[in-house]
């Protein structure tokens, strides 16, 4: 999708602070974070939601989760915790159609979140 944000970011097209890189998914640096660890995980291939996800993608969420795990590792919030949230749709604040995961750490998080 040419004019989805993250699937430049994919394509090297917008630069970004990229966490690391595998086949499948890309981790980089929110440019407005919301902890002092916040970092967006995206699959290289555009799909806009979770609602998007069949089958045929499990290996996909498979490789995002292992990365998650390992990015927890590197940036020492692995054992004091870290949250995972994915907004799916305009009114749980999905704002760009691309399907992403908001890893947020560092700081004690509340509940409910918003």
């Amino acid at each position: 999708m040419e004019d989805c944000l993250f699937c430049r970011i994919v394509n090297k097209e917008v630069a970004t602070d990229i966490v690391e890189e595998r086949p499948t998914a890309i981790a980089f640096r929110d440019i407005n974070p919301q902890a002092p660890v916040h970092i967006l995980v995206v699959p290289k291939e555009h799909i806009p939601s979770i609602k998007d996800l069949d089958k045929e993608k499990c290996d996909i969420l498979a490789d995002i989760f292992s990365l998650i795990n390992d990015i927890a590792v590197s940036e020492g919030i692995s054992q004091t915790g870290y949250r995972v949230v994915v907004n799916t749709g305009e009114e749980a604040g999905q704002d760009v159609d691309h399907l992403h995961f908001h890893m947020l750490g560092g700081r004690f998080m509340r509940w409910p979140p918003g």
